[in-house]
């Protein structure tokens, strides 16, 4: 923001907004729209629908507090699927969400850019910790790469302090800068909601410059990572050819959301898709009618933004278009 302004609760309605906003809020609509939360297709995000199946646990994940060995085995296996080179170092954590809220924390500074559009996280969690947000000589930049949602590919910033947010980037390995990992004041976020589809497991990874890694993990605490996220973490981690499955039928899918919409395409990545449709707030409604959620923003009156259907979904999406 220009000039460095301030993100926080006294701003004008539509930076307030843009504090709070995101995908979700099924409970919201159906207040609004009618029907039960089950009735509703949520396009809203950017989650795969077609999740990683989960194994069958064994009760001690449920029961024991989750050793070393777990979490090694999980980082291992993070260090071989994202290409991490030697000297990054690599921290599993509750969530990318729980990273992003406490990132203020680990960098120092007071001056912080997050080019914009981009989605809300990250400057409320800033804020929250008296940074300013600003384009003027910051002291950290952070990029989401690709972007959410117009899907933007960003270069690794020149600041002291840089922090890329890939939570959409398993789709598109080559674009990854992990590595970068090995430069002091580097830290890439990795997120296991959205390509594995697996947003309640809560599992995310924080990799990068050792020192402020090892300062993230004082912060998050022992055993941060349930029993259960470490063990479908693992499995899923080292199932390369799911993952290379996955993201063929997700190209596939986000251009067969492409043909039945017939929209203009505005950006996105092959999880969600940003759309020119003239009357956003018109079209979200229209299609609420039919119980299907979708995105729109602040920002702009024009753009809609639809995750991918799946099963039955398609027909439903379909026969709310016809």
């Amino acid at each position: 923001m220009p000039g460095g302004t301030r993100f926080n609760t006294r701003m004008q309605d539509t930076h307030r907004i843009a504090i709070v906003d995101h995908g979700g809020g099924i409970d919201a609509a159906a207040a609004r729209f009618g029907g039960a939360r089950a009735d509703w297709l949520d396009l809203s995000t950017g989650i795969n629908p077609r999740p990683y199946p989960l194994p069958a646990f064994a009760p001690d994940a449920w029961t024991a507090l989750p050793d070393r060995a777990a979490f090694a085995g999980l980082e291992a296996a993070a260090q071989v699927f994202w290409r991490v080179p030697d000297g990054a170092a690599v921290l599993a954590a509750p969530g990318a969400s729980a990273l992003i809220a406490r990132m203020p924390a680990v960098l120092d500074g007071t001056r912080v850019h997050i080019p914009q559009p981009t989605y809300n996280e990250h400057a409320r969690a800033f804020a929250a910790q008296e940074w300013t947000v600003t384009d003027n000589t910051p002291d950290a930049t952070v990029v989401v790469h690709p972007n959410n949602p117009d899907g933007r590919r960003h270069t690794l910033p020149a600041t002291r302090f840089a922090v890329v947010d890939e939570s959409f980037g398993d789709v598109t390995p080559d674009d990854s800068l992990i590595a970068h990992a090995t430069r002091s004041g580097v830290m890439i976020l990795k997120s296991f909601g959205k390509f594995w589809g697996l947003a309640g497991l809560r599992l995310g990874f924080l990799i990068g410059d050792p020192t402020l890694v090892a300062r993230m993990e004082t912060l998050i605490g022992p055993w941060a990572v349930s029993g259960p996220a470490l063990a479908a973490g693992t499995m899923a981690l080292n199932d390369t050819a799911w993952a290379e499955a996955t993201r063929a039928r997700l190209a596939e899918d986000a251009a067969r959301l492409d043909a039945l919409t017939g929209w203009p395409v505005a950006g996105g990545t092959s999880l969600f898709r940003l759309y020119d449709v003239g009357n956003a707030a018109a079209m979200q409604d229209r299609l609420a009618r039919h119980h299907i959620w979708t995105r729109i923003f602040p920002w702009s009156d024009r753009l809609i933004r639809l995750g991918l259907p799946d099963g039955t979904g398609w027909d439903r999406l379909h026969r709310a278009l016809a």
